[in-house]
């Protein structure tokens, strides 16, 4: 599985790392704009991301926005979000219109900091990422 960790905080960077390295390669950005850059390039190159923990308050371009961008990607791409790269929202933000406004940019899930590693494995589970 190949992940792209979008976080400015680095202990939750970190962490994320950790409980992933197991299942495959991970990649940092640190904001919405690296985010987007790094979706694009691993795209044009044939090797999309299979995941993408993103936060949502991310320094200039947030995480709702950087994944309205990613989809938009997709989309131009002929690729349907529900086909495309799995996008969890992982936040310290737990109020609802955070959620919701996540789920309509299409995100696939939604992880409430701090992150707790089989909460996160179960999510990668339902979502057919790992087994």
């Amino acid at each position: 599985m190949k992940t792209l960790v979008v976080e400015d905080e680095f202990t939750s960077r970190i962490v994320l790392q950790k409980i992933l390295s197991g299942y495959g390669e991970s990649h940092i950005a640190v904001n919405g704009e690296e985010a987007v850059t790094a979706f694009v390039m691993s795209q044009t190159m044939g090797a999309p991301y299979d995941l993408i923990c993103m936060d949502i308050g991310l320094p200039g371009l947030d995480g709702i926005e950087a994944v309205r961008r990613i989809r938009a990607v997709e989309e131009d791409d002929g690729v349907l979000s529900s086909h495309g790269t799995k996008i969890l929202m992982i936040t310290a933000m737990n109020h609802p219109k955070e959620v919701m406004d996540s789920f309509y940019a299409l995100c696939d899930g939604y992880i409430v900091k701090p992150v707790d590693a089989a909460d996160l494995l179960e999510k990668l589970r339902a979502m057919a990422l790992i087994s």
